[in-house]
């Protein structure tokens, strides 16, 4: 029981922390779920806590979303997604990981460094990163830190990229939930864990909408810096740690 209240206070963490950011809970909630479950049923959770933690986000921003970046993102990342979810079941790549660990912590400090310094607003960028993005979701169980590099470089106002971020995580994760569940990839002694999921991605995605509001655009880009910097060395380090 202590295990399951620690499990869900992360969870709720991890969805305000992936609110706030911008990118979704999974940067963090995937590191930190598989100290408690192995690394199919944390893909499982993983992919209902976001489709439900989506529609909370679409319902409080929905006002915001980017359309036209909707189909550019979207379409690759849905598509590329069911491939990676599928080949979850099929490849064990043990250096995923710690490959986008290392991505995101190069990133994140090239970024700090030159905070001017943009990725190019293309649609051959767009389409890129999206099918990149969508496939790391299937396949490891989180690509919003890449889905966050993408829509950074077209400059999007903290709302707007909450809002467009959440409409594609919503068809990439329920692509992905379908394919997980019909891999067995959640078992029957963990659905009792989704009514407290659910409860958790409403809760968490309203009080990060309240953070937001406090925060300003300049501190808005740099707390995501932060946050993709934090998963790159969570995810990294984790993935050492199972290495040794």
């Amino acid at each position: 029981m202590a295990n399951a209240f620690l499990f869900l206070l992360l969870a709720l963490l991890s969805e305000i922390v992936g609110t706030v950011g911008g990118f979704g809970s999974s940067v963090f909630f995937v590191p930190l779920a598989g100290f408690f479950f192995d690394f199919k049923t944390v893909l499982g959770l993983t992919g209902l806590l976001h489709v439900f933690s989506n529609i909370a986000k679409l319902v409080l921003f929905r006002q915001h979303i980017e359309w036209p970046l909707i189909w550019k993102i979207g379409i690759p990342s849905v598509l590329l997604v069911i491939a990676g979810a599928w080949l979850s079941n099929q490849v064990q790549f043990q250096y995923a990981e710690i490959l986008l660990g290392v991505f995101c912590i190069f990133f994140a400090l090239l970024f700090w460094w030159k905070p001017d310094l943009r990725l190019r607003p293309t649609n051959a960028n767009a389409i890129s990163g999206g099918g990149v993005a969508g496939f790391l979701a299937g396949f490891i169980g989180t690509g919003g830190a890449i889905r966050a590099v993408t829509l950074t470089s077209f400059g999007l106002e903290k709302n707007i990229f909450i809002a467009t971020s959440a409409a594609i995580d919503f068809g990439v994760d329920l692509s992905r939930s379908v394919v997980y569940l019909r891999q067995g990839y959640v078992q029957g002694s963990y659905w009792w864990y989704l009514p407290g999921l659910i409860i958790i991605a409403f809760i968490g995605s309203y009080i990060g909408k309240k953070l937001l509001n406090r925060v300003s655009q300049d501190r808005f880009r740099k707390i995501v810096l932060f946050f993709i910097l934090l998963t790159g060395m969570l995810m990294a380090g984790k993935s050492l740690l199972k290495m040794w």
